[in-house]
């Protein structure tokens, strides 16, 4: 099993102070495993096993207890030693908040939780635990995890490896479990219907289901383009379906806290401001894309920007979508106090896609570092612009 080393390094200077750490991210990303390595990490400094409680609250046992009776079992264990709580999927118990307040007052505990709901991090807790908690953000393998996973070596085969990478995306299942095609497709679209029904549709009460998923086709289908919900509208009409724009948008909102897409704002690089109603939407996973669709080699462009969208929230960085005029920069990220800024493109095939990734950026007049990526192997770097191969860029 692949170790998430680059996630443990993040949690352990946490392990063992006054500060909740939670996991959150999409169903299937890894949050429990990770869990699970945190708890090995914790066995090699000498805790054990009696001191570390697991609850997964999808077990119905624990599901429908009460926060009281749970309370009540774990007070049972405590002997006086620290224990370490590790409850996943937390939100799908009524009143969690209250249960981890009281066990962290109570008894010398280290808690530890995840979620798959971004609105986790909105509500009461937040008022409870202001200070006290972290949020990591967990995500599916990066490209550099999945040829960690397989041990590839030969550059042959790490292009392979991005090939399928752009079809299917990284959920780990698949890659630990090197699901042929079909598989992963079967594999995705039983994700993707649970994330669809449970985290969204029976969470917010939608009525009308068929609605909903043609709105989510739309959006995935226009992954990167900049929403707008006249034409979202406009396309509905066509099959003489209505539906007004406060709607759309709590689709949208629903979708993000079931951190299936994420929203991402356009700023005005030489005004410093956001842009209102000129947003993008990416997906978690891209491979959802290619189970509806069957068509991420067809859109590769708007792939590969969701591809490094992903890697740049991996890295910790803060992403916008840089406007310059008239003109886009795909991506302008931002990380302690630097920045950088990423155009995008499939290949470099001549002169005019040259000039057009590497113009924009004439008129930023900042030192900040700025990347082209491509797939192409030579290096087009020019005027202090950094060429990269994507796939040796995410690699790093």
């Amino acid at each position: 099993m692949l170790k998430r080393q680059a996630y443990l390094e993040r949690i352990k200077p946490f392990i063992d102070k006054d500060i909740i750490k939670i996991f959150t991210g999409i169903r299937r990303s890894g949050k429990s495993t990770l869990m699970a390595q945190v708890r090995d990490v914790l066995a090699e400094r000498g805790v054990v096993e009696e001191q570390m409680i697991t609850i997964n609250f999808e077990d119905l046992r624990y599901r429908s207890q009460t926060v009281e009776a749970l309370h009540e079992e774990i007070l049972n264990q405590y002997s006086g030693d620290r224990l370490y709580l590790f409850f996943d999927e937390i939100q799908e118990l009524e009143s969690w908040e209250e249960l981890i307040n009281s066990m962290r007052v109570t008894i010398d505990s280290d808690i530890y939780l995840t979620g798959s709901n971004s609105s986790l991090l909105s509500g009461e807790l937040a008022t409870l635990l202001a200070g006290r908690y972290i949020e990591i953000r967990i995500y599916p393998f990066s490209f550099k995890e999945i040829i960690a996973l397989s041990a590839m070596i030969k550059r042959s085969d790490v292009e392979q490896a991005f090939r399928d990478y752009i079809r299917f995306g990284g959920f780990p299942f698949i890659h630990r479990n090197q699901l042929d095609a079909r598989a992963t497709l079967n594999y995705l679209e039983d994700l993707h219907n649970s994330i669809i029904l449970k985290d969204i549709v029976y969470r917010y009460g939608i009525r009308d289901v068929a609605l909903f998923e043609k709105i989510m086709r739309y959006l995935m289908d226009n992954m990167g383009n900049t929403l707008s919900a006249k034409n979202l509208i406009n396309y509905l009409q066509q099959d003489r379906r209505s539906i007004s724009n406060e709607t759309i948008y709590n689709y949208i909102a629903y979708s993000e806290d079931s951190m299936l897409l994420n929203r991402v704002s356009r700023e005005d690089i030489k005004g410093k401001e956001l842009l209102k109603f000129q947003e993008k939407l990416y997906l978690t996973d891209h491979g959802f894309r290619e189970q509806i669709f069957g068509s991420n080699q067809s859109d590769i462009n708007r792939v590969l920007e969701n591809i490094v969208y992903l890697e740049l929230l991996r890295r910790g960085y803060h992403v916008n979508v840089g406007a310059v005029g008239d003109r886009e920069i795909d991506f302008k990220a931002v990380k302690s106090g630097g920045k950088a800024y990423f155009q995008v493109a499939y290949f470099l095939t001549d002169a005019k896609v040259i000039d057009r990734e590497f113009k924009v950026y004439r008129e930023v007049v900042d030192n900040f570092p700025k990347y082209v990526l491509s797939m192409d192997q030579n290096d087009f770097s020019q005027d202090g612009i950094i060429h990269r191969n994507i796939i040796d860029w995410l690699l790093e």
